[in-house]
């Protein structure tokens, strides 16, 4: 008869590694990622990805860069459970003077199930709800893209755009009609960039700070 341990066994492990080889991104690119951002169990990362500093990366995340390339994720953002980040290669926007397949920027949230695929621009402070879809879109500062919704077909939303919930944004005159960002909207997005901005300290210090080249956490974390 199975029985189970006095207390629990957990494993502290992700995969962080260069992405292979194949015709169309003949080379192997290691992601570059701040020593302050957190990586939460189970999370993949692959290939030319560059993450900041204070960064949260939640359980069973994807970020392949393993076709569209690079990508950037900036300071004090948070990608929360199951969020996938994926780009088509050779489709790029250029953001000051250089070319990403997905370029996400600093105190961005992307609520849990959120899909972000490049090509794709989402600027600082944005909100990106549960289960949307960004796809061959640019995201300006601080909009709020609603839970279920999709921005897709090289639309650009301006600054602090709402976009309501399972809403699709597929046209140029659809985004350019959007109204601001409701108050009610604004202060959720921002109590909840508030409360993951806690979690890489946090975390780090919960689950130990020393780690082995395969991402196993060991030792007592001072």
């Amino acid at each position: 008869m199975f029985r189970y341990p006095a207390s629990p066994l957990n494993t502290y492990s992700y995969f962080v590694g260069a992405n292979p080889p194949t015709s169309f991104n003949p080379y192997s690119y290691f992601p570059t990622i701040d020593r302050t951002a957190f990586l939460s169990p189970f999370t993949f990362i692959v290939g030319n990805v560059t993450i900041r500093r204070q960064t949260f990366i939640g359980p069973f995340v994807s970020i392949r860069a393993d076709e569209g390339i690079p990508f950037y994720i900036g300071k004090e953002s948070n990608l929360q459970d199951a969020v996938i980040i994926h780009g088509l290669k050779d489709e790029h926007y250029q953001v000051k003077g250089k070319k990403y397949s997905v370029f996400i920027g600093d105190k961005v949230t992307c609520a849990h199930g959120s899909l972000i695929n490049g090509p794709a621009v989402i600027e600082d402070h944005v909100f990106v709800g549960f289960n949307a879809i960004v796809f061959n879109a640019w995201v300006e500062k601080g909009v709020y893209i609603s839970a279920g919704a999709t921005v897709t077909n090289g639309v650009k939303l301006r600054a602090n755009s709402f976009v309501p919930p399972n809403a699709s944004i597929d046209s140029q005159e659809k985004a350019d009609s959007l109204s601001p960002v409701p108050k009610n909207a604004a202060d959720f997005a921002k109590e909840v960039q508030r409360v993951n901005s806690e979690f890489p300290p946090a975390y780090s210090l919960y689950l130990g700070k020393k780690k082995c080249s395969c991402g196993v956490a060991y030792g007592d974390g001072t």
